[in-house]
């Protein structure tokens, strides 16, 4: 056995045991209780896409309470004001800057204000998204644009105007707020899912190249949550799961971020089913989405005010 054949053995041996070691430890962190584990993000400035609303806003006056700065970006004037006014009052420094994600150059526009205005970001949670809830014959051109350019692609412009300053301390947080949807495909969300699918590409992978080239000191979290009763998907019906609550989901989000946990699955049941999906026929996996109502889950669907909107 030559030299560079013993160095891959041993290096296989050593990658082996390490699977097994992270099995065991995510095994007994599971028993452990979150709150014993939590980071300081006092002091910390925390970039809310989509704040002016929903589970942005919820989000944006959790950290508030954590003692971190909030920046919040949104095309919504009005929802941004009213989430400063909801920031301010729990007595935390909350900056506002109104913004179409979509608008690569409008990004990087108001990344630059940013950073001049609130100085460094610590982290970063891709919130904004839009949905339309067409038939896939339906959708019109623009349609899929949008909602692509929103859900997904912006997440480029934002992260690549951020994660430099994070690279040069090597500490950050870069969070994806994307969907059970963007684990499994639906009637009515073929925009949606594959924009969804993506961001979820996004986040693994540079999660992956940050692990690789050293910058241990920065933490990538995708969060995937069942649908959430922000208005986003009113209408929208299931059998056995009903729409969750967001003062719910956003708990779960913080107390995952706050263990720097990389997956977060909302509700936890989604993990089994996932499970279950990923070894049985396609057959069987489109009767678990019948069972749970996916399959008729948005025919009902009209959304906040018929409109497509981000946050």
């Amino acid at each position: 056995m030559t030299t560079d054949s013993k160095s891959d053995a041993i290096n296989n041996i050593v990658h082996f045991f390490l699977i097994l070691y992270h099995w065991i430890v995510g095994i007994i962190l599971t028993l452990v209780p979150r709150s014993l584990r939590y980071k300081d993000v006092k002091d910390q400035t925390v970039l809310i896409t989509g704040g002016g609303s929903g589970l942005g806003r919820a989000l944006a006056c959790r950290f508030a309470g954590l003692g971190c700065r909030i920046v919040i970006w949104d095309i919504n004037a009005a929802g941004m004001s009213e989430t400063a006014a909801r920031v301010k009052k729990i007595g935390a420094p909350v900056f506002t800057f109104q913004v179409d994600i979509s608008d690569r150059q409008a990004v990087y526009e108001t990344a630059a204000r940013t950073k001049q205005i609130a100085g460094p970001i610590s982290m970063v949670i891709n919130n904004a998204g839009i949905v339309t809830g067409k038939r896939f014959i339906d959708l019109k051109d623009e349609d899929i644009d949008k909602t692509m350019a929103v859900n997904c692609t912006s997440n480029f412009w934002i992260i690549k105007s951020f994660l430099p300053d994070m690279m040069k301390v090597n500490k950050g947080h870069i969070v994806t707020i994307s969907s059970v949807a963007g684990l499994s495909g639906g009637p009515r969300l073929a925009d949606y899912c594959a924009s969804k699918f993506g961001s979820c590409g996004i986040d693994e992978s540079l999660r992956y190249e940050m692990k690789t080239e050293g910058y241990d000191g920065i933490h990538c979290t995708v969060v995937c949550p069942w649908f959430i009763n922000t208005g986003m998907f009113d209408g929208v019906k299931t059998k056995y799961m009903g729409l969750l609550e967001q003062d719910y989901v956003a708990d779960e989000i913080v107390s995952g971020i706050l263990v720097n946990q990389e997956i977060i699955v909302v509700p936890r049941l989604i993990y089994f089913l996932l499970f279950i999906k990923s070894f049985l026929p396609t057959q069987s996996s489109y009767y678990i989405i019948k069972l749970i109502g996916g399959d008729t889950a948005m025919m009902t669907f009209h959304g906040r005010h018929n409109k497509v909107k981000q946050g």
